[in-house]
């Protein structure tokens, strides 16, 4: 009995953080019902020396605990280790020791400079990738050696010829106009005695290239290089390898590289051995040193991209013949995101194009129109000899289809790979049920998540955009907790939000900020409100306060902004919007019949709600953390807001102004109607929906809430019926018709019309991937309580009267592994098996199961210890239920 799988800031002993209190989080075994952590002592040490101990700490806290010890200093590696008492007082076993390094906390410990090349591109013409070295000498034995790396663009680096780390695409996507992340790896197994060389390779990245529709060289003119190596040695000496004027560069077979465009690799330039001792590098340029003094080096915050799995075509290529040459379609099988890997053997010379898509025209050839100016297309040149293998390094598509010309000879399906890149975000959730559509459902949903989880949550991944949409994000992030962890990501993608806030507070549609689309300063409603609706989610499914604490000073600012930009309390008014103001994107996609790309909910009606929305998770943050007085002030605001949407909007019968789905969707969900309003705008939101024989007009906004909404009022059965609807527009319309991702549009493609407009039709787009949250709560059973966060109380209620036999649902809470699942027979008895984490507690209800025996694991209900009888709700018993595992039947 001992606690398990320690982490700190969210990782298993991370190598340079720079957070003075870091967070500690353990789990403890589920060794029976109702074990729970009662008290838990941490003891954190380094270098024998004892940094914090904490004592017997009366709580049942596993999460989130901040470390409380002595000042943690630069480069410090601590050692720590906890204990744990159960309910009955027992104390456990100290776990195994965890530990965690710092980083350079301060920007004297950079003795570094910043370095750049002479090769530079322009506008719209990318330039060749720098290859830059640096020898020096190991002359004792080494103790420890760390290299610490970052860029302006993107880096690879290598020691003696050996790749350093398996992270993709770093240092990373920040607003380097503010900050930049730093990396720290441990190279000490790199090192030998005598010559080294430290070897890397600049990519431009989102740094100085193509940025969504834009030019190139968006924050700076060229990728730039800071490092220093860090050794170590047995003697107790130290020395410091760093960037400085002594370094020397030049170009080699990456004449370009572009996440947007492509990369183009001429394997003829390959300098083998350019990074390992002896090497000649007599015909290099020495580099050019930079002052960035102001610039913010920051430790990584956010998982970093890396390889993740690798597809094969499901079939041999496909020949496309023209008058003089061949082009092979290869079939991935996936939608997915990343790069190929090309295995070729042909005469030294000869270039392959590589191009890519999401799907095919009518003929089999590529549909790219959709990529817009994305060029989306690498190539490579062969060197001769024996087989080659390619695999780009600083760009990514999105692409099933692949097409290769100018290959020599008949290709097979041997010959490709895809190689699928993504944010490390463990997986934490499945579902599955006993309805293969729905199935595929949440199959697409993982996928698009996967594949625009990139640095940051973007729009999607193929086309001349790739940015991270605020709008898009917040309605998804739900859906996003459940498939992966994504605490870190978020907590990261937060501070781009700090840094994109404007001095007025407004926030702009895509975060980090980059003057794209009309270079908005304010994203308008449910995308600008993303910077509430985001760390509050992420603080109910983690737990995590810190999110709350650190950037309520940002919210505070953003509601300010809203505040004294409406106009009698109502957002996006008219008289605003008459000034030359943005009144947001409405309720973007909707099919409401309107004929308009932003619907026909008016935006004021929209904004208005998302300000009253966004003022009450202000009056709940604030109560969070301890805030009284500005809890009732953001309530009242709230009831103020409130008060202007009815007056304004809301007639005395329950019309809402425009008559949406997302009109009253909206008005329900954030509870801005009377009880007896409700009851009416409710019949109104059936009545459209029933007028459209059962299918939803909804866009980006309203979508997320519609199958909430029907279920908080009691039309569970409507809800499942929208779900379940098979013709356009529907969620499973995309899944009979091959998708293997979520769609942009619900109409991208349909049998009558074929393809969508392509200036806009992604077919690799999360956002009404939203209702995966409504499927693992409502079919699954299985939800978080608001009131408290982390899972500590679990709710557990699956739909009763839906088509289907089974469902099964396992999620990775920070508490330990929550299981819900249940089937039944066509004589309506049920069986659930539940496992509930220690430490937590759940609420279920089992449906169906009133005037019923119902037994747990072969024992009568009333009979089994520990569990709670909590009454009668209609048709289903209550029960609340402590940790363990149980196997319910009725």
């Amino acid at each position: 009995m001992r606690p398990y799988e320690l982490t700190c800031e969210g990782q298993v002993n991370p190598l340079g953080i720079d957070e003075l209190s870091p967070r500690f989080a353990w789990k403890i075994p589920l060794l029976r019902r109702g074990i729970r952590q009662t008290a838990y002592q941490i003891v954190a040490e380094s270098e024998g020396k004892i940094l914090w101990d904490s004592g017997k700490v009366d709580s049942p806290q596993s999460i989130e605990v901040e470390y409380c010890g002595l000042p943690l200093k630069t480069r410090q590696k601590v050692y720590w280790r906890v204990r744990f008492w159960d309910e009955s007082g027992k104390v456990s076993d100290y776990s195994e020791t965890a530990w965690f390094q710092m980083g350079l906390l301060n920007p004297s410990d950079w003795r570094g400079k910043w370095i750049e090349t002479g090769i530079i591109g322009g506008a719209r013409v990318t330039a060749p990738a720098p290859y830059l070295r640096k020898p020096f000498q190991v002359k004792k034995p080494v103790a420890s050696a760390e290299l610490y790396i970052t860029a302006l663009g993107l880096y690879l680096a290598s020691i003696n010829g050996r790749s350093i780390g398996d992270e993709v695409f770093a240092p990373g996507w920040t607003d380097y106009h503010c900050r930049v992340q730093y990396q720290v790896y441990d190279v000490t197994s790199h090192l030998q005695f005598g010559e080294n060389v430290l070897g890397v390779v600049l990519g431009d990245g989102w740094y100085c290239g193509h940025i969504a529709n834009m030019d190139r060289q968006q924050y700076g003119d060229r990728p730039r290089l800071l490092a220093q190596l860090m050794i170590q040695y047995m003697d107790g000496s130290f020395e410091i390898v760093p960037t400085d004027e002594t370094w020397r560069y030049t170009s080699g077979p990456i004449l370009e590289s572009d996440l947007i465009m492509g990369e183009s690799y001429d394997a003829r330039l390959e300098m083998s051995g350019w990074d390992t001792p002896g090497w000649n590098d007599t015909g290099w340029f020495p580099v050019h040193t930079v002052q960035l003094s102001s610039l913010n080096l920051v430790a990584r915050k956010n998982p970093p991209v890396r390889r993740q799995e690798v597809l094969r075509p499901v079939q041999e290529p496909v020949e496309l013949r023209e008058w003089n040459r061949s082009r092979w379609i290869f079939d991935l099988g996936q939608n997915m995101v990343g790069v190929i890997r090309l295995r070729v053997k042909g005469e030294r010379g000869r270039t392959i194009r590589i191009r890519y898509s999401e799907v095919l025209n009518p003929d089999g050839s590529l549909y790219t129109q959709s990529l817009r100016s994305a060029r989306a297309t690498d190539y490579y040149t062969l060197k001769g000899g024996e087989e080659e293998i390619f695999e780009p390094h600083f760009t990514f598509h999105g692409f099933r289809y692949v097409e290769l010309t100018g290959f020599p000879g008949v290709p097979t399906r041997e010959n490709i790979e895809g190689v699928v890149l993504h944010s490390d975000t463990p997986i934490s959730g499945t579902f599955i049920c006993s309805d293969p559509f729905l199935n595929q459902l949440q199959h697409n949903i993982e996928w698009s998540q996967k594949g625009n989880f990139i640095e940051v949550p973007t729009d999607c991944p193929q086309r001349d955009e790739r940015l991270g949409w605020t709008g898009d994000a917040q309605v998804f992030i739900r859906t996003a907790t459940f498939n992966r962890n994504v605490s870190r990501f978020f907590e990261k993608w937060m501070q781009d939000f700090a840094d994109a806030q404007s001095s007025s507070g407004a926030i702009p549609p895509v975060v980090p900020k980059v003057f794209a689309f009309g270079q908005l300063e304010d994203g308008g409603p449910a995308w600008a409100d993303a910077v509430l609706i985001c760390p509050w989610t992420i603080y109910q499914v983690y737990g995590n306060r810190r999110i709350l604490e650190r950037y309520y000073p940002v919210f505070q600012k953003f509601i300010e902004y809203l505040k004294n930009t409406s106009v009698g309390w109502i957002r996006s008014h008219p008289d605003w919007v008459d000034q030359g103001n943005f009144p947001g994107f409405g309720d973007w996609l909707a099919q409401d019949g309107s004929g308009k790309v932003d619907g026909g909910t008016p935006k004021d009606l929209i904004a208005t709600a998302f300000f009253a929305h966004s003022a009450r998770l202000m009056a709940k943050i604030a109560r969070c953390l301890g805030k009284s007085k500005d809890e009732q002030v953001y309530h009242t605001m709230f009831e103020k807001i409130r008060e202007a949407f009815n007056r304004r909007f809301v007639t005395e019968d329950g019309l809402i102004v425009g008559r949406t789905q997302t009109a009253y969707v909206l008005a329900l969900s954030f509870d801005l109607l009377s009880e007896t309003l409700q009851e009416k705008a409710l019949e109104e939101l059936l009545r459209d929906i029933r007028q459209r024989d059962w299918h939803l007009s909804t866009g980006f906004v309203g979508t997320p809430y519609l199958l909430w909404t029907l279920t908080k009022f009691g039309k569970a059965k409507e809800a499942w019926k929208l779900l379940t609807q098979r013709t356009m527009p529907s969620w499973l319309y995309p899944v009979l018709h091959g998708a293997t991702t979520i769609w942009e549009r619900w109409d991208g493609w349909t049998e009558e019309k074929g393809f969508q407009d392509p200036e806009m039709n992604s077919f690799n787009h999360y956002a009404y991937g939203s209702v995966g949250a409504w499927m693992v709560s409502m079919i699954g059973g299985l939800d978080f309580d608001p009131e408290y966060p982390g899972y500590r109380h679990i709710l557990m209620k699956p739909l009763p009267d839906i088509e289907l036999d089974f469902a099964s649902v396992d999620y990775q809470t920070p508490y330990g592994k929550v299981v819900s699942r249940w089937q039944k027979d066509d004589r309506h008895c049920w069986k659930w098996q539940v496992t509930i984490p220690p430490s937590t507690c759940a609420t279920a209800w089992l449906p169906e199961a009133v005037g019923k025996e119902v037994l747990e694991s072969g024992v009568p209900l009333p009979a089994v210890e520990m569990i709670e009888w909590l009454g009668e709700e209609g048709d289903a018993v209550k029960i609340r239920i402590p940790a363990g595992n149980y196997e319910f039947c009725w």
